[in-house]
Protein backbone atom coordinates (compact mmCIF):
# COMPACT_ATOMS: atom_id res chain seq x y z
CA UNK A 1 0.00 0.00 0.00
CA UNK A 2 0.73 3.82 -0.44
CA UNK A 3 0.63 5.75 2.84
CA UNK A 4 1.19 9.35 3.47
CA UNK A 5 2.06 10.19 7.34
CA UNK A 6 2.52 13.70 8.77
CA UNK A 7 4.57 13.94 12.19
CA UNK A 8 6.94 11.02 11.04
CA UNK A 9 9.80 12.45 13.25
CA UNK A 10 7.26 12.35 16.38
CA UNK A 11 7.81 9.99 19.10
CA UNK A 12 5.10 8.08 17.45
CA UNK A 13 5.74 8.34 13.70
CA UNK A 14 9.15 7.66 14.01
CA UNK A 15 8.21 3.76 15.08
CA UNK A 16 5.24 3.37 12.48
CA UNK A 17 7.12 4.53 9.38
CA UNK A 18 9.99 2.09 9.59
CA UNK A 19 7.23 -0.80 10.61
CA UNK A 20 5.52 0.03 7.65
CA UNK A 21 7.89 -0.10 5.45
CA UNK A 22 9.30 -3.33 7.05
CA UNK A 23 6.02 -4.54 5.70
CA UNK A 24 6.59 -3.38 2.28
CA UNK A 25 4.36 -0.34 2.13
CA UNK A 26 5.72 2.57 0.24
CA UNK A 27 5.11 5.37 2.46
CA UNK A 28 5.29 9.30 1.61
CA UNK A 29 6.29 11.84 4.80
CA UNK A 30 4.56 15.15 5.17
CA UNK A 31 7.31 17.70 6.25
CA UNK A 32 8.35 21.03 6.96
CA UNK A 33 11.13 21.51 5.11
CA UNK A 34 12.87 20.75 1.97
CA UNK A 35 11.41 17.41 0.64
CA UNK A 36 13.89 14.10 0.00
CA UNK A 37 13.05 11.02 -1.48
CA UNK A 38 9.83 9.80 -0.19
CA UNK A 39 8.67 13.30 0.95
CA UNK A 40 6.05 15.89 0.55
CA UNK A 41 6.94 19.28 1.61
CA UNK A 42 3.30 20.89 3.41
CA UNK A 43 2.80 24.07 6.09
CA UNK A 44 -0.29 23.82 7.91
CA UNK A 45 -0.04 26.85 9.48
CA UNK A 46 0.00 28.62 5.86
CA UNK A 47 -2.55 26.24 4.50
CA UNK A 48 0.14 24.85 2.20
CA UNK A 49 0.14 21.55 0.85
CA UNK A 50 0.39 19.97 -2.34
CA UNK A 51 -3.05 18.33 -3.28
CA UNK A 52 -1.98 16.12 -5.84
CA UNK A 53 0.16 14.00 -2.66
CA UNK A 54 -2.94 12.16 -1.37
CA UNK A 55 -4.44 11.22 -4.82
CA UNK A 56 -4.43 7.59 -5.34
CA UNK A 57 -3.32 6.58 -1.86
CA UNK A 58 -4.44 3.79 0.21
CA UNK A 59 -4.22 5.81 3.28
CA UNK A 60 -3.62 8.78 5.28
CA UNK A 61 -2.24 9.05 8.70
CA UNK A 62 -2.23 12.55 10.47
CA UNK A 63 0.31 12.37 13.71
CA UNK A 64 1.69 15.68 13.99
CA UNK A 65 1.06 18.52 16.28
CA UNK A 66 2.92 20.64 19.15
CA UNK A 67 4.36 18.58 22.35
CA UNK A 68 1.94 19.02 25.29
CA UNK A 69 3.92 18.61 27.72
CA UNK A 70 6.97 20.45 25.82
CA UNK A 71 7.14 23.89 27.17
CA UNK A 72 4.90 25.99 30.05
CA UNK A 73 1.31 26.03 29.39
CA UNK A 74 1.05 29.74 28.68
CA UNK A 75 -1.88 31.64 26.83
CA UNK A 76 0.00 31.94 23.65
CA UNK A 77 1.43 27.90 23.76
CA UNK A 78 -2.24 26.43 24.54
CA UNK A 79 -3.14 27.97 21.01
CA UNK A 80 -0.53 26.72 19.05
CA UNK A 81 -0.99 23.32 20.26
CA UNK A 82 -4.42 23.79 19.52
CA UNK A 83 -4.40 25.32 16.16
CA UNK A 84 -1.38 22.71 15.20
CA UNK A 85 -3.58 20.30 15.70
CA UNK A 86 -7.02 21.86 13.86
CA UNK A 87 -5.41 23.73 10.87
CA UNK A 88 -3.30 20.80 9.97
CA UNK A 89 -6.21 18.26 10.19
CA UNK A 90 -8.58 20.77 8.19
CA UNK A 91 -6.04 20.92 5.75
CA UNK A 92 -5.56 17.25 5.62
CA UNK A 93 -9.43 16.82 5.43
CA UNK A 94 -10.17 18.96 2.94
CA UNK A 95 -7.40 17.95 0.13
CA UNK A 96 -8.91 14.15 0.36
CA UNK A 97 -11.94 15.19 -0.25
CA UNK A 98 -11.23 17.24 -2.76
CA UNK A 99 -9.25 14.41 -4.32
CA UNK A 100 -10.35 12.11 -7.87
CA UNK A 101 -8.89 9.11 -6.41
CA UNK A 102 -9.43 9.11 -2.56
CA UNK A 103 -7.44 7.15 0.15
CA UNK A 104 -9.71 4.37 1.67
CA UNK A 105 -8.90 5.55 5.27
CA UNK A 106 -7.46 8.53 7.01
CA UNK A 107 -6.32 7.63 10.69
CA UNK A 108 -6.18 10.97 12.57
CA UNK A 109 -4.00 11.46 15.66
CA UNK A 110 -6.60 12.40 18.86
CA UNK A 111 -5.66 11.16 22.74
CA UNK A 112 -8.02 10.09 25.70
CA UNK A 113 -8.13 13.90 27.31
CA UNK A 114 -11.20 14.03 25.71
CA UNK A 115 -12.50 12.62 28.34
CA UNK A 116 -11.12 15.17 30.78
CA UNK A 117 -10.30 14.07 34.86
CA UNK A 118 -13.03 11.35 35.23
CA UNK A 119 -12.07 9.62 38.31
CA UNK A 120 -12.90 5.95 38.93
CA UNK A 121 -14.76 5.93 35.69
CA UNK A 122 -14.19 3.52 33.09
CA UNK A 123 -14.18 5.29 29.99
CA UNK A 124 -15.29 3.49 26.45
CA UNK A 125 -15.31 5.29 22.73
CA UNK A 126 -19.07 6.14 23.28
CA UNK A 127 -18.31 7.92 26.51
CA UNK A 128 -19.23 11.90 26.62
CA UNK A 129 -16.25 14.64 26.41
CA UNK A 130 -14.90 15.94 29.32
CA UNK A 131 -14.34 19.54 30.22
CA UNK A 132 -10.48 21.03 30.59
CA UNK A 133 -7.85 22.18 28.46
CA UNK A 134 -6.90 19.24 26.90
CA UNK A 135 -10.75 17.68 26.38
CA UNK A 136 -11.37 20.74 24.57
CA UNK A 137 -8.25 20.58 22.08
CA UNK A 138 -9.06 16.75 21.27
CA UNK A 139 -13.07 17.49 20.54
CA UNK A 140 -11.69 20.57 18.22
CA UNK A 141 -9.05 17.86 16.80
CA UNK A 142 -11.56 15.34 16.04
CA UNK A 143 -14.41 17.79 14.70
CA UNK A 144 -11.49 19.13 12.04
CA UNK A 145 -11.65 15.63 10.54
CA UNK A 146 -15.58 16.07 9.30
CA UNK A 147 -15.91 16.35 5.79
CA UNK A 148 -13.15 14.34 4.75
CA UNK A 149 -15.40 11.66 3.00
CA UNK A 150 -13.84 8.88 3.67
CA UNK A 151 -13.49 6.27 6.40
CA UNK A 152 -12.23 8.07 9.15
CA UNK A 153 -10.54 6.92 12.33
CA UNK A 154 -9.68 9.11 15.62
CA UNK A 155 -6.95 7.54 17.35
CA UNK A 156 -7.38 8.51 20.79
CA UNK A 157 -3.61 7.25 22.18
CA UNK A 158 -3.07 7.05 25.98
CA UNK A 159 0.63 7.33 27.71
CA UNK A 160 3.01 5.81 25.11
CA UNK A 161 5.62 4.15 26.92
CA UNK A 162 8.87 4.40 24.61
CA UNK A 163 12.57 4.31 25.56
CA UNK A 164 12.77 7.12 22.98
CA UNK A 165 10.52 9.69 24.65
CA UNK A 166 8.08 10.01 26.09
CA UNK A 167 6.63 9.86 30.19
CA UNK A 168 9.00 6.70 30.42
CA UNK A 169 12.30 8.26 29.20
CA UNK A 170 11.62 10.72 31.88
CA UNK A 171 10.67 8.97 34.74
CA UNK A 172 13.07 6.24 34.13
CA UNK A 173 16.53 7.79 35.58
CA UNK A 174 14.99 8.26 38.76
CA UNK A 175 13.36 4.90 39.20
CA UNK A 176 16.70 3.65 38.06
CA UNK A 177 18.25 5.53 40.65
CA UNK A 178 15.79 4.15 43.63
CA UNK A 179 13.79 7.59 43.90
CA UNK A 180 11.04 7.09 41.86
CA UNK A 181 7.24 6.92 43.17
CA UNK A 182 3.77 7.80 42.83
CA UNK A 183 2.50 11.01 41.81
CA UNK A 184 0.38 12.23 44.70
CA UNK A 185 -1.36 10.09 46.38
CA UNK A 186 -1.19 7.78 43.87
CA UNK A 187 -4.95 7.01 42.92
CA UNK A 188 -5.39 8.74 39.34
CA UNK A 189 -5.57 6.60 36.63
CA UNK A 190 -2.69 6.14 34.01
CA UNK A 191 -4.32 4.73 30.79
CA UNK A 192 -1.03 3.61 28.72
CA UNK A 193 0.08 1.51 25.71
CA UNK A 194 3.42 0.09 24.83
CA UNK A 195 4.84 1.94 21.66
CA UNK A 196 4.48 -1.45 19.62
CA UNK A 197 0.95 -2.01 20.19
CA UNK A 198 0.49 1.90 19.28
CA UNK A 199 2.03 1.38 15.91
CA UNK A 200 0.65 -2.47 15.77
CA UNK A 201 -2.44 -0.98 16.42
CA UNK A 202 -2.31 1.93 14.10
CA UNK A 203 -1.37 -0.23 11.54
CA UNK A 204 -4.10 -3.04 12.10
CA UNK A 205 -6.67 0.21 11.87
CA UNK A 206 -5.32 0.87 8.28
CA UNK A 207 -7.90 -2.12 6.94
CA UNK A 208 -9.93 -2.87 9.78
CA UNK A 209 -13.53 -2.14 9.68
CA UNK A 210 -13.44 0.34 12.32
CA UNK A 211 -14.35 3.79 12.25
CA UNK A 212 -15.04 6.94 14.83
CA UNK A 213 -13.00 7.12 17.70
CA UNK A 214 -11.17 4.24 18.95
CA UNK A 215 -8.97 4.30 22.39
CA UNK A 216 -4.96 3.24 21.71
CA UNK A 217 -4.87 2.14 25.44
CA UNK A 218 -4.09 -1.18 27.05
CA UNK A 219 -6.71 -3.12 28.44
CA UNK A 220 -5.02 -3.21 32.06
CA UNK A 221 -4.92 0.55 32.86
CA UNK A 222 -3.34 1.57 36.11
CA UNK A 223 -2.77 3.82 38.83
CA UNK A 224 -0.13 5.98 39.55
CA UNK A 225 0.73 4.27 43.07
CA UNK A 226 0.33 0.88 40.78
CA UNK A 227 2.47 1.60 37.91
CA UNK A 228 5.18 2.96 40.59
CA UNK A 229 5.03 -0.60 41.93
CA UNK A 230 5.83 -2.30 38.82
CA UNK A 231 8.34 -0.07 37.54
CA UNK A 232 9.96 -0.85 41.13
CA UNK A 233 9.61 -4.71 40.32
CA UNK A 234 10.90 -4.64 36.98
CA UNK A 235 13.89 -2.77 37.81
CA UNK A 236 14.44 -4.34 41.50
CA UNK A 237 14.81 -0.77 42.99
CA UNK A 238 12.69 0.73 45.56
CA UNK A 239 10.26 3.35 44.40
CA UNK A 240 8.60 4.60 48.27
CA UNK A 241 9.20 8.40 47.64
CA UNK A 242 5.84 10.07 46.36
CA UNK A 243 5.97 12.97 43.91
CA UNK A 244 4.44 16.10 45.52
CA UNK A 245 2.12 18.08 43.83
CA UNK A 246 3.97 21.18 44.79
CA UNK A 247 7.27 20.43 42.73
CA UNK A 248 5.76 19.50 39.41
CA UNK A 249 3.68 22.51 39.52
CA UNK A 250 6.41 24.81 40.12
CA UNK A 251 8.32 23.70 37.29
CA UNK A 252 5.97 22.42 34.84
CA UNK A 253 3.05 25.56 35.96
CA UNK A 254 -0.22 24.18 37.73
CA UNK A 255 -2.46 23.38 35.22
CA UNK A 256 -0.23 21.41 33.28
CA UNK A 257 1.24 19.15 35.99
CA UNK A 258 -2.24 18.85 36.47
CA UNK A 259 -3.53 17.40 33.20
CA UNK A 260 -0.53 15.59 32.71
CA UNK A 261 0.48 14.25 36.63
CA UNK A 262 -2.14 14.56 38.81
CA UNK A 263 -5.51 13.76 37.06
CA UNK A 264 -6.05 11.08 35.08
CA UNK A 265 -8.60 8.90 33.09
CA UNK A 266 -9.26 5.39 32.90
CA UNK A 267 -9.98 3.90 29.19
CA UNK A 268 -10.71 0.59 27.96
CA UNK A 269 -9.40 0.03 24.73
CA UNK A 270 -13.52 -1.42 23.60
CA UNK A 271 -13.01 -0.87 19.67
CA UNK A 272 -9.88 -1.79 19.42
CA UNK A 273 -10.46 -5.43 20.99
CA UNK A 274 -13.98 -5.54 18.99
CA UNK A 275 -11.65 -5.60 16.07
CA UNK A 276 -9.55 -8.50 17.01
CA UNK A 277 -6.82 -6.82 17.56
CA UNK A 278 -4.74 -8.77 19.76
CA UNK A 279 -1.99 -6.74 22.04
CA UNK A 280 1.55 -8.01 22.55
CA UNK A 281 1.94 -5.89 26.18
CA UNK A 282 -1.58 -6.21 27.62
CA UNK A 283 -0.09 -5.72 31.19
CA UNK A 284 2.48 -3.30 32.52
CA UNK A 285 5.13 -5.50 33.72
CA UNK A 286 5.01 -7.25 30.37
CA UNK A 287 4.90 -4.32 28.55
CA UNK A 288 7.57 -2.96 31.02
CA UNK A 289 10.11 -6.21 31.14
CA UNK A 290 10.20 -6.15 26.79
CA UNK A 291 10.94 -2.46 27.06
CA UNK A 292 14.02 -2.62 29.53
CA UNK A 293 14.63 -5.87 28.46
CA UNK A 294 14.50 -7.30 32.08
Amino acid sequence: MRIVVSGASGLIGSALVPRLVGHGHDVVRLVRRTASRGESTWDPARGVIDASVVEGVDAVIHLSGAGIGDKRWTNSYKREILDSRVKSTKLLASVIAGAANRPSVFLSGSAIGFYGPRGDEPLHETSSAGSGVLAEVCKQWEDATIGAGVRTVLLRTGIVLSRNGGALKKQLPLFQAGLGGKFGRGNQWQSWISIDDEVAAIEHLITASVHGPVNLTAPAPVTSAEFAAVMGKVLRRPAIFPVPSFGPKVLLGSELAEALLFTGQRVMPTALGASTFEFAHPTLEIALRSLLDK
